[in-house]
């Protein structure tokens, strides 16, 4: 029987290292999906479903990543770290987070950014489309001017009024920006791959 060259090792190596990214892969667009549809739904996520999903994710990537725990807890991190002064201001809703922090832990630190931006991109795109649609232009620009000038002069008490906590306010479904540019992100990724392949 003829022995396995280096080639040959090497083409194995990476295809066991692609079906274990597959299934992270896999998990982290579940997470997004399910989330969003939630959120759409009920305008919720529950703490059952991040807590975990957090949990799952820093398993999935202990056993299947090197170094995975550490990319892992660095991808959580980095997402908690980041949003947390926005749930502090009430702007943000701790299930938002908690989803944020769960996908960090399924993508570690470099993917989680790039979703990251591209869920605070679209989910502004989300509002600006929502407010044109309500016509509450004008009210929304007084509102961020509100936030501009309380928390520039340290008078955060002016804008407690603008928090997720007012009923009257705009929100929008971070959730489903989430899951938007989770899924972006992983169709970018597989067509970069592609075109990588046939070059």
């Amino acid at each position: 029987m003829g022995r396995a060259t280096g080639r040959d090792n090497g083409d194995l190596e990476m295809d066991n290292g692609w079906w274990k990214e597959a299934v992270i892969s896999a998990g982290a667009l579940g997470l997004a999906g399910w989330a969003g549809w939630l959120d759409w739904r009920i305008r919720k996520i529950p703490n059952r479903l991040t807590v975990m999903a957090l949990l799952v994710g820093l398993t999935m990537s202990a056993v299947l990543r090197l170094p995975g725990l550490k990319s892992s807890l660095e991808g959580a991190g980095i997402s908690l770290g980041v949003l947390l002064p926005f749930v502090l201001l009430r702007a943000l809703g701790a299930g938002d987070w908690k989803l944020m922090g769960a996908l960090g832990a399924f993508l570690g630190p470099q993917r989680v950014i790039v979703v990251l931006l591209g869920t605070v991109l679209i989910a502004g795109l989300m509002a600006a489309v929502e407010v044109i649609r309500q016509g509450k232009v004008r009210e929304t620009f007084y509102n961020m001017w509100v936030i501009f000038v309380a928390y520039s002069t340290f008078h955060v008490n002016n804008a407690r009024a603008i928090t997720l906590d007012n009923p009257g306010l705009l929100k929008i479904p971070f959730g489903v920006a989430a899951a938007l540019s989770t899924g972006l992100f992983f169709v970018l990724m597989s067509a970069l791959r592609f075109f990588h392949k046939l070059g």
